[in-house]
């Protein structure tokens, strides 16, 4: 993102010039190894100047990292139409093209490096995003009370897709698209097993299987595991008992 020639810009224009080339920068190498030289040389601009818009290079880490979170979290939207499960793939879709785009930016982040994480300001920025993500489930499930149970599955499946995106950078050893299929049906074996033991995750999750289509990535998953699916329950079974796991 080099511009090579100084041009005079309006505040704003010059902040977000340099949280674009911030980002740029920490989608190919890590926040701790980019300094604020660095990030002038970039941007075509002194590094007295970089100070002038941003007081420390905290500001501007932190700056870049509020630019890339509402990023992110604008990527976890998804209209609550057609299959549950094909929702959650594009979502996934969405999820892994920011992961390839900010690669070392985003590893560094949820690993705590010390350059971008580990500050009040970018741990609630980092729970913004969990909190968005876990607001999206309920919204796609109906649900508007969770029980703890039903809590707990979705805040444990979204710590899983975030450390299989960290575990994935490190070689992408595993095709992309068969890890994305692999989270969706980590997200039915999680609820499948949750509902075994509570009766109300059990009823919202015959609800989910009842809008999937026969080929869809719930059905198809939780066919294979013996899971009870709406084509293999009883006319009026909505509220399921929960099987007891001994």
């Amino acid at each position: 993102m080099t511009t090579g020639v100084r041009r005079r810009m309006g505040v704003e224009q010059r902040r977000e010039q340099l949280i674009a080339v911030a980002l740029d920068l920490f989608g190919h190498r890590p926040p701790d190894t980019v300094s604020v030289d660095d990030i002038a040389t970039a941007a075509g601009i002194s590094r007295p100047l970089v100070y002038h818009y941003f007081p420390c290079k905290q500001s501007l880490y932190e700056a870049a990292l509020r630019h890339a979170a509402d990023e992110l979290t604008a990527r976890l939207a998804e209209p609550c139409e057609g299959p549950p499960g094909g929702r959650l793939s594009r979502v996934l879709r969405r999820f892994f093209d920011f992961v390839e785009a900010h690669g070392p930016g985003f590893a560094a982040l949820l690993r705590g490096g010390p350059a971008m994480a580990g500050t009040g300001p970018s741990c609630a920025m980092i729970d913004g995003v969990r909190q968005a993500a876990y607001g999206h489930l309920l919204t796609h499930l109906g649900v508007r009370e969770p029980s703890p149970r039903l809590e707990l599955l979705l805040r444990s499946w979204i710590s899983l897709a975030e450390s299989t995106a960290l575990l994935w950078l490190d070689g992408r050893h595993v095709p992309r698209a068969e890890l994305e299929r692999q989270l969706v049906h980590a997200f039915a074996a999680l609820f499948a097993v949750s509902a075994a033991y509570d009766e109300g995750t059990a009823a919202v999750l015959v609800r989910v299987l009842g809008d999937e289509p026969v080929d869809g990535p719930f059905v198809r998953f939780t066919a294979r595991s013996g899971v009870p699916g709406p084509a293999r329950l009883p006319a009026g079974a909505a509220q399921p008992s929960a099987v007891v796991i001994g």
